[in-house]
């Protein structure tokens, strides 16, 4: 494998069921529309319809990667040299790092329709965020990943 090459990749991509809720938005815009003609309508649905689903593709969008030496997750690249020890969290650990423990300074790449999650302590001392948090579908080869990358 190339030094180059993701050791993880995953897309945080939007459940199905946000899709059905932007072609109904869409439909909801034609229906508002309605009443001042069939072009105005139609330009509502498509305006509404594609609107909807750029904000839902746009929140999907959202990376996690361990390439190169770092861990890069939506806009943040961190060094693997700079974590600690990864934690693996089940759906109620999750949960309790979102809400009661959580740390405003933490950084979180947080989807709540993604119920397990990763949490990797900051080493840094000159860093102020003293965790991150990944929302991550599977959190055990993702610690994988960030443990693999450190012991090379």
């Amino acid at each position: 494998m190339q030094p180059s090459a993701p050791q993880y990749a995953e897309r945080l991509t939007a459940p199905r069921s946000w899709w059905l809720i932007a072609a109904l938005a869409g439909l909801s815009g034609g229906l508002m529309l309605l009443p001042l003609g069939t072009l105005p309508m139609l330009g509502g649905l498509i305006a509404a319809a594609a609107l909807a689903a750029v904000l839902v593709s746009s929140y999907g969008s959202a990376r996690i990667r361990v390439v190169a030496g770092s861990l890069v997750a939506g806009d943040a690249r961190i060094p693997v040299s700079a974590l600690g020890e990864p934690e693996v969290l089940d759906a109620e650990e999750a949960r309790a790092w979102r809400s009661h423990k959580a740390d405003p300074r933490a950084f979180m790449l947080l989807r709540s329709y993604i119920p397990t999650a990763l949490r990797v302590e900051i080493t840094d001392p000159a860093d102020p965020t003293p965790y991150v948090y990944l929302s991550t579908r599977d959190p055990k080869a993702l610690a994988a990943a960030l443990t693999a990358i450190r012991a090379a």
